[in-house]
């Protein structure tokens, strides 16, 4: 069995002021955050995303930090990831072509949110990455042959000036975004449940929906059946 991380991504109430929106169906919208460094190239905004969603007057003509990318979004070709963190670099580094990487997001609850929804906001599971080949570190990428680092061509990190990543991930054609959330939280947003405070290596205590979830094997197996369920038990 892989290993796996969840990682914290998408839109928050700090940036850009809003979360994705949750369906009573389970649906979803991934909206990235706004992309706050200099870029050596135009990037796509809000409005060239044609969300399927109010997007504020505002922070429509704001480009986007489009990471990470999907190859079904709009604007997205392959599946890339990186980031310039070490929080979430490290656990990342550890892991192995074939491993999964999994990314969660706060949503908004609908007006008429399911019995396994958080009623207010909640955090979920959106899509994964099988991943293609060993993470990368920054320094690793930069020495690649260009015909490898073509395939980082459209992700966001490789568009900012400079380029800033600690790692960099690129997923396989069986990686995807969900059409369907997968819940982390439990009744309340803040509160964990299982596949969190059983299955991962984190205790579910404090701001957990801002950390990465570590999985092993055992855990990681459980949390595969609990992404392939046709329903949830009721949070309430």
């Amino acid at each position: 069995m892989t290993r796996a991380v969840a990682l914290n991504v998408a839109a928050n109430t700090n940036q850009p002021g809003f979360r994705g929106p949750l369906r009573a169906d389970g649906s979803f919208v991934y909206v990235p955050i706004p992309e706050t460094e200099p870029t050596s190239e135009a990037v796509p905004t809000y409005a060239d995303l044609d969300l399927p969603i109010d997007v504020p007057d505002d922070v429509r003509e704001t480009p986007v930090h489009l990471d990470p990318a999907f190859a079904e979004y709009p604007c997205c070709e392959r599946y890339t990831y990186g980031d310039p963190h070490g929080l979430k670099a490290s656990p990342l580094l550890d892991l192995d072509a074939g491993d999964r990487v999994y990314f969660y997001a706060t949503l908004d609850a609908p007006d008429d949110p399911g019995p396994w929804m958080a009623a207010d906001w909640g955090t979920y599971v959106i899509g994964e990455f099988v991943l293609a080949r060993d993470p990368v570190t920054g320094d690793e990428f930069e020495a690649l042959p260009e015909r490898e680092r073509d395939v980082f061509a459209g992700n966001a990190h490789r568009k900012r000036d400079p380029f800033d990543a600690a790692v960099m991930l690129a997923g396989t054609d069986d990686s995807r975004l969900y059409d369907r959330a997968v819940p982390l939280s439990g009744a309340r947003g803040v509160d964990a449940n299982r596949a969190v405070t059983e299955w991962s290596a984190d205790s579910g205590k404090g701001p957990w929906w801002r950390r990465p979830l570590r999985y092993g094997d055992a855990g990681h197996a459980r949390l595969r059946e609990w992404v392939q369920r046709e329903s949830y038990p009721p949070v309430r």
